[in-house]
């Protein structure tokens, strides 16, 4: 089976493709925008499957398909509420709601593999799209997090977090307070829980609070250095890689 993702945020594209690998299903192409996929399509052999977010960095995904004929099955991969949806679910194989369920992947993938065999063709009705889009929907992000305090359970609400980290196999957040917690989660499963215009994931043991920075600096091969107002434990450093992509979180 070949497939392709089509999502603008990589860390959710990178996690959706090893939940895949789980299922034995493989991609190597994972495209991040309108313009990029459209150029994709132009020159390359048509997939069996797209997992198709809606909202790119650069547009709507349906304008994908008014430049492109395409007639891959797709799979939705949305952060929009399943009422929104209604009107054209019948239309496409599935759509699944982020943070994706590895249930639901398989659930979805089975489905696809059911209608194969018939090559049925997907028909996607874009105008429908269109009209449901012109007032997305929220995502709707964690507004707080409950921590284990001995036999209690303390509520942190979002704008008292500075950071997440992890260190010794844990994951942590810091306050503002600037006291630790340890979360029953992970880094990569907080990528989907984080209001991304909030929190940026720097590299990858650390995501920052653009509220929380009290002071940014060059470092070493064309790093920058974090300051934040309470967290000082170890040096916050942004990846030379993420470096680009940081400024313009910041901006």
């Amino acid at each position: 089976m070949n497939i392709i993702i089509i999502e603008d945020e990589k860390p959710s594209a990178r996690r959706l493709q090893r939940m895949l690998q789980k299922l034995d299903l493989s991609t190597d192409v994972m495209l991040h925008s309108v313009e990029e996929s459209i150029n994709w399509f132009q020159n390359n052999t048509h997939p069996d499957l797209i997992f198709l977010d809606i909202q790119l960095s650069d547009g709507l995904s349906f304008e994908i398909f008014e430049a492109i004929e395409i007639k891959s099955a797709i799979i939705f991969t949305t952060a929009y509420d399943e009422y929104a949806l209604k009107a054209f679910k019948l239309n496409s194989i599935d759509y699944l709601l982020k943070p994706i369920d590895e249930d639901d992947l398989e659930s979805a993938v089975k489905k696809y593999q059911e209608r194969a065999p018939q090559k049925q063709a997907v028909t996607l009705d874009f105008n429908d799209i269109k009209k449901l889009l012109v007032n997305p929907i929220d995502r709707e992000y964690k507004k707080r997090f409950s921590v284990k305090v001995g036999q209690h359970l303390k509520l942190i609400n979002i704008d008292e977090i500075e950071c997440f980290y992890s260190e010794n196999k844990g994951t942590y957040l810091h306050t503002t307070e600037g006291r630790n917690y340890l979360l029953d989660t992970t880094l990569e499963h907080l990528e989907d829980e984080l209001e991304p215009q909030t929190f940026f994931r720097i590299n990858r043991k650390f995501f920052v609070n653009i509220n929380a920075i009290k002071d940014m600096v060059s470092y070493t091969n064309s790093r920058l250095q974090i300051k934040l107002h309470s967290y000082n434990e170890q040096e916050v450093i942004v990846a030379r890689e993420r470096v680009k992509d940081f400024k313009g979180w910041l901006e």
